[in-house]
């Protein structure tokens, strides 16, 4: 393993590193620290650590000695708080003062401010940050046995100097002789496999639990070199995941005839927090189900009279959810801060080349097809949320920038079984192809299909997208009806097909008719990729040795 790379989130942080053997990314596993690895909750990511820090209060001699900073830079002795799942299952009841839920965003400010107090003691971001970089990198070198000593850090590109300064302050301290970074969007660019050979003009929407930020960055073959991209205009809102679950709470409580603002004693706040991850619990399960059940009733009373916790249920739909998301204005906030963000760059939406859609709030229904709608498919890349960004960031630290020019997804025509109707499909650009590519790629003869029985005059061919995934790893992807699947990992679909040119797959005229008695080859293809990712077609007809249409491009391909 080479090419450190850290993504340090608000909500959550992932390690990953260049895997020779592989020949690609991937995220180092902590299974002590990372969320859950046995859950089936589609959304599961147990390769990424909860940025949650727990304070010890009690510290032991070998605790105290391994803060001396001469050993903390050469050894992982002892510990003055646990991270990831451990903070966050220690804090599920009851908050406890030497809790830190999030501390990046007051890092790249404040990072003074205190954020949680043992005994007398009040603990700052930086020193929540620390705490976390260290077992994070102890936890690296327990599972890995390599101790990390150069690092990439991803960064926000609206992050001050002092965000970064911090970072490299701490990790120096905890032993990493060099530290680089990366911004975001550029990492994020790698991480989603764009050709950075020349310049272009991206768009990187990051909404994540606390909020919604647009990023218009151009993005030039110098500047990847050395990690950085020209910022033309950046939009935020205090618009999040976080947000989300309250609106969800807030309307299944008014199913229940309860009354949120009801009461502030300690029992009431629990219930409360316990009610708001429930709220988050059947918020991501609708991004896949149409309908699921709120699990929890609050603790006091209902319309229908007392009642015990979870002694009633009222179920949240998909289509209700799209519904909440409306009435709160989250679309509107969007479309608001899109506007913006294009006026203040200067730039129309057809001028972006590509969009990246980073954060597990993407996820929510109607947020891909919303920019599907507005950029294109071609130009939407969304199926790798969480892991993008670490991955482009692995990349760079290991000087594999240029490993990413391919094509990302199958590429398949539709053909269909005389015999039982059942739909097949011939892979004709493979995932890994480099482009571009001969104009010959793929060639056969093929035979009209005559689907009504009559003689057939015009060719039409089916182009798909085929999304599937590699072992355990896992991608989301958006079908035709904008509904989200999980492709791969524990609990995914096998692969997902989408349609791409049903709105014109005639691909030539055949002239004279071909006749549904004649089952010889009457067509040539060929199909081949351009230098800009369109799939172009070679039609050749064998019977009139007329060519239909040569290298004309057919659907972009991603």
């Amino acid at each position: 393993m080479s090419g450190w790379a850290l993504d340090l989130g608000t909500t959550n942080s992932g390690i990953a590193c260049w895997d020779e053997s592989l020949g690609k990314p991937r995220l180092v596993e902590t299974p002590d620290i990372g969320r859950n690895p046995d859950t089936e909750d589609p959304l599961a990511a147990p390769r990424l650590v909860p940025s949650a820090v727990h304070f010890l209060e009690r510290l032991g001699v070998l605790d105290r000695l391994g803060s001396w900073p001469p050993l903390a830079r050469r050894f992982f002795i002892g510990r003055r708080a646990v991270i990831g799942r451990p903070a966050l299952e220690r804090n599920q009841g009851v908050v406890h003062p030497s809790f830190v839920p999030t501390f990046k965003p007051a890092l790249s400010g404040e990072p003074l401010r205190p954020l949680a107090r043992v005994g007398r003691e009040s603990l700052t971001a930086r020193d929540a940050a620390h705490a976390f970089l260290r077992e994070l990198l102890h936890e690296v070198k327990r599972t890995t046995g390599q101790r990390v000593r150069d690092l990439v850090v991803t960064s926000p590109v609206t992050a001050f100097e002092t965000y970064r300064a911090e970072a490299q302050h701490i990790l120096h301290q905890l032993g990493v002789r060099r530290v680089r970074f990366i911004d975001e969007p550029v990492a994020a660019a790698l991480g989603y496999g764009i050709s950075l050979s020349q310049e272009r003009i991206v768009l990187v929407v990051d909404v994540g639990g606390g909020t919604m930020h647009l990023a218009l960055v151009r993005l030039a073959p110098q500047g990847v070199v050395s990690g950085q991209a020209t910022v033309l205009a950046k939009q935020g809102r205090p618009l999040g995941g976080n947000a989300v679950d309250g609106w969800v709470l807030q309307d299944l409580c008014a199913q229940m005839g309860y009354d949120l603002t009801a009461g502030d004693d300690e029992v009431t706040r629990i219930w409360r927090r316990l009610m708001l991850a429930e709220a988050c619990r059947v918020k991501e399960a609708v991004y896949f189900e149409d309908e699921t059940a709120f699990l929890m009733s609050p603790g006091g009373s209902t319309s229908g009279g007392p009642s015990r916790p979870g002694s009633r249920s009222v179920a949240l739909t998909r289509a209700r959810l799209r519904e909440i998301l409306d009435e709160h204005g989250f679309y509107h906030s969007l479309a608001a801060a899109l506007e913006e963000v294009l006026a203040q760059g200067h730039v129309a939406a057809s001028d972006v080349e590509d969009v990246l859609l980073v954060g597990g709030s993407t996820l929510l229904p109607g947020f891909f097809p919303w920019f599907e709608e507005r950029f294109e498919r071609r130009r939407v890349r969304a199926w790798q949320p969480f892991e993008a960004v670490a991955y482009g960031a692995a990349c760079f630290a290991s000087d594999r920038m240029g490993a990413l020019d391919f094509i990302v997804h199958d590429y398949a025509f539709v053909t269909h079984d005389p015999k039982t109707g059942e739909a097949q499909h011939t892979i004709i650009v493979p995932r890994g192809t480099r482009f571009p590519t001969s104009p010959e790629l793929w060639k056969q003869q093929l035979v009209p299909t005559c689907a009504l029985g009559e003689p057939e005059s015009l060719f039409k061919l089916l182009i798909c997208e085929v999304s599937r995934a590699d072992g355990d790893e896992r991608r989301f992807v958006w079908d035709a009806a904008g509904d989200l699947h999980k492709v791969g990992g524990t609990s995914g679909d096998s692969q997902v097909v989408v349609p791409l040119n049903a709105a014109s797959p005639t691909l030539g005229y055949l002239d004279p008719p071909h006749s549904p008695r004649d089952h010889r080859p009457r067509l040539e293809i060929a199909f081949g990729v351009s230098a800009e990712r369109w799939l172009i077609a070679t039609v050749r007809d064998l019977l009139t040795h007329r060519e239909l249409m040569r290298e004309r491009p057919v659907v972009r391909l991603v």
